[in-house]
């Protein structure tokens, strides 16, 4: 059985968990709750950077962050899953992969100011530089949301949205109407999105 470290707030954990249940993976994988800001955390010897997600293998060995998870889990599940083998696919879903991650990053970024800095001492200037990135990449993926099969790229887009629900009220609806419908089809089409929703 694998471990996975996450958290159910944790947008990068989510990936994971969905594209283990798309993959039929689900039920090889026991999720262990992991607190970052522990310094007892086991995670900190696991993943020396101390983040999430991490996913222990049968035999100890320990991948991180979610783009290598997701990977392995595709080769593991026979590859060409989530993952296109063919070059021109391949390097095209791993740039809009890369880009909703950046998204999230973004967005973490952002959460992470108002959670650590005094109001006072936060910087105006380094949140709009960060909320540009979100707005940027947003009206990108209005532009052109991921197509096809679902991939890796429709899930880290689908949990950076999520992750924008979670901690921004959703607010980025209002101006991205075919990216709502978007994820609506998402959710409707991948029962997981649902299921891995953080409260």
């Amino acid at each position: 059985m694998m471990i996975l470290r996450s958290s159910p707030p944790s947008p990068f954990g989510r990936k994971v968990k969905i594209a283990a249940a798309l993959l039929g993976l689900k039920d090889q994988i026991e999720i262990v709750f992991a607190d970052t800001n522990d310094p007892a955390d086991s995670i900190r010897t696991q993943n020396p950077l101390g983040k999430i997600p991490a996913l222990i293998l049968e035999d100890g060995r320990i991948f991180f962050d979610s783009r290598v998870i997701l990977e392995y889990l595709d080769h593991r599940a026979g590859g060409n899953r989530l993952v296109p083998a063919e070059p021109d696919a391949r390097f095209a879903v791993l740039t809009q992969a890369a880009q909703a991650d950046g998204l999230t990053d973004a967005a973490l970024l952002l959460v992470y100011e108002n959670r650590f800095r005094e109001p006072q001492k936060q910087e105006p200037a380094w949140i709009t530089h960060q909320a540009e990135k979100v707005a940027r990449a947003l009206a990108c993926f209005e532009a052109a949301p991921p197509k096809g099969d679902r991939d890796i790229s429709h899930i880290g887009l689908a949990c950076a949205l999520g992750y924008l629900d979670l901690r921004f009220d959703g607010k980025w609806r209002a101006e991205h109407p075919k990216l709502v419908a978007w994820l609506d089809a998402f959710a409707a089409d991948v029962p997981a999105f649902e299921a891995t929703r953080a409260a």
